[in-house]
Parts: structure tokens; C-alpha cells; sequence
């Protein structure tokens, strides 16, 4: 199938590794032009990776998503490099595990600057490009954890659902624009923030690392984590115009993990 994402404009948020880094690939892959930012240097190692295994123009640009000038200086990069803005991919490093009992005050302020106000902002300042785009399209990276909460995760439980409301709104008040908007909702995906969780519950449980990644496999009916490039796949597909009628979507990319019908 031809994704039509040739010559399109894909910009990737915190794609100096995980999710972010296999989405941006693949967008590279298709044929799109990509930029992807991070707070880390390895956001250069990243972009040199995939500009010379795609042969692609990849732009690579430090920036920490909780600072509003960074965003806007990102935004305004990218256009200014490939002439436009067709696809943007809001991302974010996971808040901390813990309990609400774990959790003081000053964590849930910057946990809601990371995980919902960069969503805000970065669609603030994308907009007026997105809305001079043809195949305009918004993804928000969330997580399984707002169908279902996930143990020891009451900052990713809790923020993670502002921003399916956030979501699904804008798709609402954005489809005149023909900007579609939609989420994808990964579950357990075999990334360096899951070795960051297992490490975490290690911690509290004290069982192996092998253990505690058998206890994760045994909750998906496919009987294993997601790879990176499955969720990219779909992460993809979902921002090109072969997805032109999907609009206020939230799909989850999870082996079944989540039971509820809705």
C-alpha cells in the first residue's frame, strides 16, 4: 500500500530513542521528510542513523518540550527547513512510577508540564502551518493506561487521560480544517521507559528482571511486550493521508491487553 507520504512533512517529538525514534524511521522510510527533537544529544546519533539508512533529509534539533520557546523555535526550524508542516507527533518522556502516596506535589506540576502542556503548546504553534497543509494530520502517543490504569502509574494514569480529551476534542473542532487528529495507545512495548518501569518494580517486589518481564508477558493474549517497529507501523499509517477518513481515533497497539469492548 502506498502510504502517500512522499515529500510530506513529519515532525516527531522526544524521537531520540523508543516509540519516537522507530516512528520517525518509519516516516523516513515512506519517504517523508522528518525533524525530530530531544532534550539529549543522541537526537544527532538518531537523525544520522536514519538519514543513512533511508537516504532521507532528517532534521535534528535539541529542544526540551516543557520550555514554550523551545517549541516554538522547534516549529518554526522545521517549516523554515522543508517549506511546511503536514504531521505532527506529540511526545513525551513517561512521568515517574510511583503511588499517590509516592507522588509530592511539585512532581504532579511538572509531570502535567511534560505529559499534557507540551501537547498543548506544540499544537498551538503547529496550527497555523498544519492549516495550510492538504493532508494534514495530528498523533498524540498516550498510553494503554488510559483504558486501564496501570499499577504504580497514577501520574501516566491520570495526565495521559487529559490528553485523549484534549484528543478527541480538537478532532472535533479541527475536522473544518481537515486536520485530523487521533491517538495511539501503546501497552507494553519492549522500549528503554519498560526497562525503566521493570527497574522500578524490581525495586518495590524484589524479583528478577526476568521475572518481572514474564509476569508482563503472561498479561498479553499474544504472550509477549510489542516491538518498537509494530507500533511504528501503525503510528505511521494512522498520520498519512491512506488513513484520510480516521479522525478522532484512539487505537490501541497493546496484543489484546486491554479487555474492555470500548
Amino acid at each position: 500500500m502506498d502510504l502517500q507520504l512522499r515529500g510530506k512533512v513529519a515532525l516527531v517529538i522526544a524521537a531520540s530513542k523508543g516509540l519516537g525514534k522507530a516512528t520517525a524511521r518509519q516516516f523516513a522510510r515512506e519517504g517523508a521528510k522528518v525533524a525530530i527533537c530531544a532534550r539529549s544529544e543522541l537526537i544527532d546519533k538518531t537523525a544520522a542513523e536514519i538519514a543513512n539508512e533511508t537516504d532521507t533529509q532528517v532534521l535534528s534539533l535539541r529542544a526540551d518540550v516543557t520550555n514554550q520557546a523551545d517549541i516554538e523555535r522547534v516549529i518554526n526550524t522545521t517549516v523554515e527547513k522543508f517549506g511546511g508542516l503536514d504531521i505532527l507527533v506529540t511526545n513525551a518522556g513517561g512521568p515517574p512510577a510511583g503511588t499517590f502516596d509516592d507522588i509530592d506535589l511539585a512532581t504532579w506540576e511538572t509531570s502535567l508540564n511534560l505529559t499534557l502542556l507540551s501537547a498543548v503548546r506544540l499544537v498551538k504553534y503547529a496550527l497555523p502551518h498544519l492549516r495550510q497543509s492538504t493532508a494534514a494530520a495530528i498523533l498524540t502517543i498516550t498510553s494503554t493506561s488510559t483504558k486501564q490504569p496501570v499499577q504504580n502509574l497514577v501520574l501516566s494514569n491520570s495526565l495521559r487521560l487529559a490528553v485523549i480529551g484534549l484528543t478527541k476534542t480538537l478532532s472535533q473542532e479541527l475536522g473544518n480544517d481537515k486536520i485530523r487528529v487521533n491517538s495511539i495507545l501503546p501497552g507494553w512495548t519492549y522500549t528503554e521507559r519498560v526497562e525503566e518501569l521493570i527497574n522500578a518494580q524490581i525495586t518495590k517486589t524484589g524479583e528478577t528482571k526476568q521475572a518481572e518481564i514474564t509476569k508482563i508477558n503472561a498479561k498479553v493474549p499474544l504472550g509477549r511486550m510489542g516491538t518498537p517497529e509494530e507500533f511504528a507501523n501503525v503510528a505511521v499509517f494512522l498520520s498519512s493521508p491512506a488513513a484520510s477518513f480516521v479522525n478522532g481515533v484512539m487505537l490501541q497497539v497493546d496484543g489484546g491487553i486491554i479487555q474492555g469492548t470500548f
